[in-house]
């Protein structure tokens, strides 16, 4: 590996941005993707394996290339440290997300309530801001409160979070959209909240809806279809 490579490498880990480490085999010239230079098809092979989260080896016309696959590591941020987020952390931590549990209310966001686990009573705004959600990060907001849940959802529109879910009945998630298009937000990135939050499985108790969520959660990260939902008339 030249210095060059593995200089933009630690980079690219820095900014939490995934790239691929492709080696030609057998000769080992190595190349970052993605690279709008590379050869046909390997840009598409490397985002394969992202999505995948798996290194591979491919062949490309007659030349075999090993694409090393650096992702940032899996986040999931949840705003609101109430009885469904003590359901919902243990999901997913077990489905690979490293959590962190945002609530500036002291007496919610304790270690006793969530052990083990990172826990900021900032402000969700200045949270968000801290955190800096990337493309493997997935916010969650649970508040039912406009004044948690919408500094958290306006933070989380402006990043390439892979997904957005807020907690609230079909009334109450069309009412937040009329709000966070009051902030600027167009249709387009409305439209990347998944609200009310979850697969629509009946769920009534709390670890019944969060099974919901990271069933939703996990059938986005895959690419799996999920129904879409229409907000009532606020």
């Amino acid at each position: 590996m030249t210095p060059d490579i593995l200089a933009a490498l630690e980079q690219a880990r820095l900014a939490k941005r995934p790239v691929v480490l492709a080696t030609r085999l057998p000769d080992g010239h190595q190349r970052l993707l993605p690279d709008p230079g590379a050869p046909d098809g390997l840009n598409a092979a490397a985002a394969q394996a992202l999505r995948e989260d798996e290194s591979v080896t491919v062949r490309l016309g007659t030349t075999d290339w090993f694409l090393h696959a650096y992702n940032p590591p899996l986040r999931l941020i949840v705003v609101g440290a109430v009885h469904i987020a003590q359901a919902l952390v243990p999901f997913a931590t077990q489905c690979g997300f490293a959590v962190t549990v945002v609530d500036p209310r002291r007496s919610f966001a304790s270690d006793e309530r969530f052990p083990n686990v990172t826990v900021s009573t900032a402000w969700p705004d200045e949270a968000m801001d801290e955190l800096k959600p990337d493309s493997r990060t997935a916010v969650v907001t649970l508040t039912h409160d406009p004044k948690l849940d919408d500094p958290a959802l306006d933070r989380a529109l402006k990043s390439p979070a892979f997904y957005i879910g807020s907690l609230g009945s079909r009334r109450t998630h069309a009412a937040r959209l009329k709000r966070l298009r009051d902030l600027g937000h167009d249709e387009a990135a409305l439209a990347r909240i998944q609200g009310p939050v979850g697969l629509n499985i009946e769920a009534v108790t709390a670890p019944e809806i969060a099974l919901s969520i990271i069933a939703e959660l996990v059938a986005v990260r895959r690419g799996a279809p999920v129904p879409q939902k229409q907000p009532q008339a606020a």
